[in-house]
């Protein structure tokens, strides 16, 4: 199995009261019953003050490399995305368990 897990930092003046940041997480929520590539899917906000963290985190799991490919490809993960780009950056690591 593959683990994805990416790691989200709101850009400068964004918060997580913002409307289009409530909207980007709803989608990531409904993302889980949404790609069948999916073995395991939660995402939450982090709850750690530290000056290194990041603040919003998603953490899943598929098969194998196909299957990550095909849920990077699936329109409903290009969607959420496309909001999430518009109001924050972040890091991934994929790697086999």
């Amino acid at each position: 199995m593959i683990r994805h897990l990416v790691l989200f930092k709101l850009n400068e003046g964004v918060t997580r009261d913002d409307p289009r940041v409530a909207a980007g997480v709803q989608a990531f929520e409904e993302l889980g019953k949404q790609i069948p590539e999916l073995r395991f899917w939660e995402c939450a906000w982090n709850v750690s003050d530290r000056p290194i963290a990041y603040d919003f985190a998603i953490n899943s799991a598929v098969d194998d490399t196909e299957a990550l490919q095909r849920y990077l490809d699936h329109p409903a993960h290009q969607a959420g995305v496309a909001q999430w780009r518009e109001f924050a950056t972040w890091v991934i690591a994929d790697y086999p368990f």
